[in-house]
């Protein structure tokens, strides 16, 4: 996974980018990870259609806790975490039909910590952030796309002032770079992001005088990179800022932090560029629960905020469609997800009440039917 181009699609669907590159086909097949302490009962698919934004369901199959989950690059597995706090916490590999939406369970490897929360895949291996278990455990793919063992685990440190939520370490996600020769991993507990190398055998740390510091206290949550593979943006879930960054060769540089929730709520989530790099949303829960809108400097990569848009009670994770034309919210406490037009040219959202009602939601992947 060298090539600029294919990182590119792989962020804007989540994975399987093979047909349809140009992400202007109607029909998506769209994978829902969810929490299943209710009347959830795992992962669902469904035909979504990006050209009228209507959903219709397609299969489910149950696990516990998917809470999140990504796709491979040939589109045939999915990769799905069990997030349980306790030794059961697992990664989950399932056969996929991207045409149907089928899925079923093939294998299954412990993540060894607890409270898998996010799960990324190249063509080699597959990471898990281990929320409670402040690790990110390294999963070798096997040839047949099912995974080995975990291997490698790396853990996070808690040196955070909140002593609450920063007294034991939290890695919350990891990042492939454009170039594919690094990773990046949110020290939530230690505020900073941890980076590594990729190599052709897994992962190689880099010394810890190389993690990247973000502010104290904002508990770095989800990162992300931008189209144009040159910056990269950070929400603290405790300080609901976001830090921009500039990116090359290996190294993120510091350009700009700007508030993504001004109420002081501690519960941001969810971050996510725009497919033509013009616009990044932010998801904030607990308070005024909704999603921060910002405008991209083409040159800098700076941010100027537009816009907020309200939603259902606690936006977890959100995701946008290829061609751009719809953001998708997944509102785990209203049990439902929504689905909000986007205004491509001033970037803010319209609600279109075509929600698709789903129990405790968590994770949006689209994926392009075959």
């Amino acid at each position: 996974m060298k090539m600029l181009s294919l990182f590119l699609l792989i962020s804007s669907l989540g994975a399987c980018t093979m047909k349809d590159a140009d992400g202007k086909a109607d029909e998506l097949t769209m994978l829902v990870g969810t929490y299943t302490n209710g009347t959830s009962k795992g992962i669902y698919t469904f035909r979504f259609d990006q050209q009228t934004g209507s959903g219709s369901a397609l299969d489910s199959v149950e696990l516990p806790n998917p809470s999140y989950l990504t796709v491979s690059e040939n589109c045939k597995f999915v990769y799905a975490v069990s997030e349980m706090n306790d030794n059961t916490a697992a990664l989950n590999t399932l056969a996929f039909n991207p045409e149907s939406g089928s899925l079923r369970l093939v294998g299954k490897q412990l993540t060894r910590g607890a409270d898998p929360c996010h799960v990324v895949a190249n063509d080699r291996i597959v990471l898990t952030a281990n929320y409670s278990g402040g690790s990110l455990s390294v999963f070798p793919l096997n040839a047949d796309g099912t995974t080995a063992p975990a291997d490698t685990l790396f853990h996070g440190q808690a040196t955070g002032p909140d002593k609450l939520r920063q007294i034991t370490p939290h890695i919350h996600c990891a990042v492939f770079s454009p170039d594919g020769n690094y990773v990046f991993a949110t020290d939530f507990s230690a505020d900073r992001i941890l980076r590594f190398t990729v190599t052709s055998k897994g992962l190689s740390a880099m010394p810890e005088d190389t993690a990247i510091p973000v502010k104290p206290d904002s508990g770095p949550r989800h990162l992300t990179f931008a189209p144009d593979g040159k910056h990269a943006y950070v929400i603290g879930e405790l300080s609901g800022e976001i830090t921009a960054f500039a990116y090359a060769d290996g190294n993120l540089t510091a350009l700009q932090t700007i508030a993504a929730d001004t109420t002081g709520a501690r519960g941001s989530a969810d971050i996510h560029v725009s497919p033509d790099g013009k616009f990044l949303y932010a998801s904030n829960r607990l308070k005024n629960d909704g999603i921060a809108i910002f405008a991209i400097h083409p040159q800098e990569g700076t941010l100027t905020p537009i816009g907020y848009q309200r939603t259902g009670i606690h936006p977890r994770n959100f995701n946008i469609t290829p061609n751009g034309k719809y953001l998708l919210v997944a509102c785990r406490d209203s049990n439902v997800i929504q689905v909000f037009e986007r205004n491509l040219q001033s970037g803010k959202l319209k609600d279109t009440h075509q929600d698709i009602r789903i129990d405790k939601p968590v994770c949006i992947v689209f994926v392009n039917k075959l």
